[in-house]
């Protein structure tokens, strides 16, 4: 087996033919480590980016002394990647690696008597599987036909509840049996296909009765001939789906509407099935946005869950409700909190929770007290909590940051104080020499102050002078926060001799709901004066070299590049834009969640009454092409189905026929995401080739 641990590629210069032995003789021994390797630069590379090993599945062992984990590394010359599971006590201490296997295993969790049960293709499709703590004993719990998607066992695990695809619809083959190679299909509603894929299942969930000492074969389809799916796609996990406390009823999360109707609407809601009796009922009727990701109280008294107060607006903010499971009241936890919430974890004593939540540009752990409702922050810093796990008077934590992918970490529930506790990735950041992120306040053309993230290059020197990026966030509300990325990773973007420049700008959350919302109709709009008000802050450095700028962004930020090259007056000297909307009159009729043209464009384009709708259009970058004068770099993925393809060929063949230098990197199997190992590096070399190109020479 070729070693997967490592890129095997330039980035590293010493112990590679060693590595790979120890790897081939050492795959079935437990007590493997990652081996040191030497580094051929200080400096980011794509391959170095692509070796850090993806932490990720973190959670606590019953006698609350052992954090499960599992980490993703890849395979350059295979272009795959391989996960493994690892433990550390949660004091902190020697991590074991548990398993070693050609085979993924992921969806790990602990049962009640401390082995692990996890997922692996194993056998041949996805199934169930156990082992003890050590990774020991491995054995196959089901053998579902077909596979599964992923499982939570009932508290006293004596039932399972467990995902799988079901197909409710003919297809061409049902209906014409004698044509068994075409590929052709017959649609006549809307949602035919979503994100990247086309719909022809629906994840249902089905219930069981568990006994480990028979192979499960098979269970019952709590949601029989429903044409819509649980948990919700394209995102959703079991933190979707839960057991009530007593094993009674099974929650669950999902938008029940067909076609069109499901197409425009987001109104997701939370539904309880009883085992018992069958029974399907609706506990969050009336509530008109997404209802999800539960969480039950360990007295079996309340039910969490984060909610959006408005159909067909994804981008609401996120309210913690509680359902009092006794009495049916329902209860706005968060109200006057003017900040999202989410990863909801209950106290053992049920008298708190724990969650994370963005303010100003950095993600913390909150916990509020149920009794009084208050709320208390527990951690300050320039990071990104992701998860928080309670474990007595300390919370064990994921954590990245733009200098830093996810890490585990013990933190004090008092003071916030942090211990990391599981270095992953350190014998890789030990030998790198990182840009450094600088905060500042820059103020904007309607005078308020708007967040930047200043990155500036390994080994700067401030009396020199750099080219600087402008780098423009998607969503478009998402937060330019403390994220690490294997795309628009900072630290690699800089490590190419940049300055980035990142700002917070109009229509993010973390800065209140009024700054987040401001965007919805305003595309082309103050976004785009605060991107400006950014670059031309910092461009006033005197490190920075004007004459030398760069504006990239993806999704709405792909947007925002289009729309920049007809409005820069002459400040960039190149563009780069990946799978961003170019004509937003296409967009409206090509992408299929409706909801989103609808509540950010304002309507449809041929709505002539609707102002906001026709200011939206009025500031489509397609029609201000006459004004592209700079070199511009497309970038798109066949399978993206909210931005199709032909959004980013209309940009580059506009630019090309006007003859303007461009260049269109085109994949066909990625989605709006680029996920492949060697497509993600390619994206990198490609990336800084066409900065260097035109900002260099």
């Amino acid at each position: 087996m070729t070693n997967k641990y490592f890129l095997l590629g330039l980035a590293f210069v010493t112990g590679l033919t060693s590595c790979e032995q120890k790897a081939e003789e050492s795959k079935n021994d437990s007590s493997y480590k990652t081996p040191e390797t030497k580094l051929a630069s200080d400096v980011m590379t794509p391959e170095v980016l692509w070796s850090f090993g993806r932490l990720g599945g973190e959670s606590i062992s019953p006698d609350e002394k052992t954090v499960l984990y599992g980490v993703t590394y890849f395979n350059k010359e295979e272009d795959k990647s391989y996960r493994d599971l690892y433990t550390v006590p949660v004091a902190g201490g020697e991590a074991t690696q548990i398993t070693n296997t050609a085979a993924k295993e992921w969806g790990e969790r602990w049962t009640k008597d401390g082995k692990i049960a996890f997922l692996s293709a194993e056998s041949g499709a996805v199934q169930v599987w156990e082992m003890n703590a050590d990774g020991t004993a491995r054995k196959q719990l089901t053998d579902v036909e077909g596979g599964i998607n992923d499982f939570k066992f009932s508290p006293d695990e004596s039932k399972i509840v467990y995902s799988k695809e079901v197909k409710l619809r003919k297809d061409v083959h049902d209906k014409h049996p004698d044509l068994k190679k075409t590929n052709g299909r017959v649609i006549t509603d809307e949602f035919y296909r979503h994100w990247d894929h086309w719909v022809e299942t629906y994840t249902h969930l089905f219930v069981a009765d568990f006994n480990r000492a028979s192979m499960l074969k098979g269970g019952k389809d709590i949601m029989e001939g429903e044409q819509w799916e649980a948990p919700v796609r394209p995102w959703g996990g079991m933190e979707q789906v839960g057991w009530t406390v007593d094993g009674k009823n099974i929650a669950y999360s999902s938008r029940k509407k067909y076609g069109v109707e499901y197409s425009l609407s987001t109104n997701t809601d939370i539904y309880f099935y009883n085992v018992e009796s069958g029974e399907t009922k609706n506990m969050t009727k009336g509530m008109m946005g997404y209802d999800q990701n539960i969480a039950f109280s360990p007295d079996g008294k309340y039910m969490a869950w984060e909610s959006m107060e408005r159909d067909g607006y994804e981008a609401d903010q996120i309210r913690l409700f509680l359902l009092d499971l006794t009495t049916g009241e329902k209860k706005y936890m968060t109200k006057g909190f003017d900040q999202n919430v989410g990863h909801l974890t209950w106290t053992k004593d049920s008298k708190s929770i724990y969650f994370i939540s963005d303010w100003h540009a950095t993600d913390e752990i909150y916990r509020m007290d149920i009794a009084d409702g208050k709320i208390h922050k527990i951690t300050e810093g320039v990071h990104n909590y992701q998860t928080v796990h309670p474990v007595g008077d300390k919370l064990i934590a994921k954590r990245v940051s733009m200098s830093k992918p996810a890490e585990i970490y013990n933190v004090d529930a008092k003071t916030g104080e942090a211990k990391e506790i599981s270095f992953v990735n350190k014998h890789i950041l030990d030998q790198l020499t990182l840009a450094t992120v600088e905060k500042r306040w820059v103020k904007t053309t309607d005078n308020k102050q708007m967040l930047v993230w200043v990155i500036k290059p390994p080994h700067f020197d401030e009396n020199k002078k750099y080219p600087a990026v402008l780098y423009c966030q998607g969503g478009p509300q998402g937060t330019v926060s403390q994220f690490w990325s294997y795309r628009w990773n900072f630290q690699m973007m800089s490590a190419n001799g940049y300055v980035i420049v990142a700002p917070n700008r109009r229509g993010l959350p973390g800065f209140g709901q009024e700054w987040n919302e401001q965007i919805s109709g305003d595309y082309g709009g103050q976004n785009m004066k605060d991107y400006l008000s950014a670059i031309d802050n910092v461009k006033a450095e005197k490190y920075v070299d004007e004459d030398r700028l760069a504006c990239v962004g993806a999704s709405y930020g792909g947007f925002s590049t289009f729309w920049m090259a007809g409005h820069h007056n002459k400040r960039f000297k190149a563009f780069i834009a990946h799978d961003g909307m170019f004509n937003l009159e296409a967009q409206y009729l090509e992408t299929e969640e409706m909801w989103f043209v609808n509540w950010d464009l304002g309507g449809a384009y041929w709505d002539k009454k609707n102002k906001i709708a026709q200011r939206s259009y009025a500031n489509s970058p397609h029609k201000f092409v006459d004004k592209w004068d700079t070199p511009i770099m497309v970038i798109h993925g066949e399978k993206d189905y909210r931005i199709v393809a032909s959004q980013g060929m209309q940009a580059f063949n506009a630019a090309r026929l006007r003859g303007i230098p461009a260049k269109y990197l085109y994949f066909p199997e990625e989605n709006h995401w680029v996920l492949g190992c060697q497509n993600g590096i390619l994206w990198q070399r490609e990336f800084a080739s066409w900065l260097d190109q035109w900002l260099k020479k």
